[in-house]
C-alpha cells in the first residue's frame, strides 16, 4: 500500500540521499524530530518501499572507468525482460532502461578504456538474441542534476 510522504519524511529522505550513513541520532537532528520519530519514519518509508537500499556514491573517474557512452538500441522479436536481463549482465553496463519512442532500449556504459567499450556495444551487445541495431553517443561532460528527495 502507498504511504503518502509528508515534509518531514521528504527530509528525511533528502539527509539520506546527502549522506546515506548517518546513524538515527545525526538524522534526527539534521531533521529537527526526536530518535524515535527518525526511526519509526525510517522504519515507515523502508516498509513502503520509499527506501529501498542504503548505497555509496561511486567517483567513476576514481575507479578507472574513463569513457562513457550512451547505446541507443533496437530489439526485435525477443521479449523484453530477456533482452533486458541479457543486457544488464554484460560487464560495464551501469543501466538499461526501457524507452517510448522510435528506439527501444537506452544503456548507459562506462568502461576504462575505448577498446573495453568497443568490445562491449560492438561484439557483446550485437550477440545477445533479439539486437537489431545500435547507435552509440560517447559522453563528452556530464553533472548530477537533482535526485530525489533532494
Amino acid at each position: 500500500m502507498a504511504r503518502d510522504i509528508d515534509d518531514v519524511d521528504r527530509r528525511i529522505i533528502a539527509a539520506l540521499v546527502a549522506d546515506s550513513r548517518s546513524s538515527i541520532r545525526q538524522l534526527a537532528e539534521r531533521v529537527h524530530i526526536s530518535r524515535s520519530a527518525a526511526h519509526s519514519r525510517l522504519n515507515a518509508l523502508i516498509a513502503a518501499g520509499a527506501i529501498r537500499r542504503f548505497t555509496a556514491d561511486i567517483d567513476k573517474a576514481a575507479l578507472g572507468m574513463t569513457v562513457s557512452a550512451v547505446v541507443v538500441v533496437k530489439i526485435g522479436e525477443r521479449p523484453w525482460p530477456d533482452v533486458r536481463d541479457d543486457l544488464a549482465a554484460l560487464p560495464f553496463v551501469e543501466k538499461v532502461q526501457a524507452v517510448s519512442g522510435d528506439i527501444d532500449a537506452l544503456l548507459t556504459v562506462n568502461a576504462p578504456s575505448n577498446t573495453e567499450l568497443s568490445q562491449v556495444i560492438l561484439r557483446q551487445v550485437h550477440e545477445i538474441p533479439g539486437i537489431v541495431s545500435t547507435r552509440s553517443l560517447l559522453v563528452l561532460d556530464e553533472v548530477d542534476g537533482h535526485r530525489p528527495g533532494s
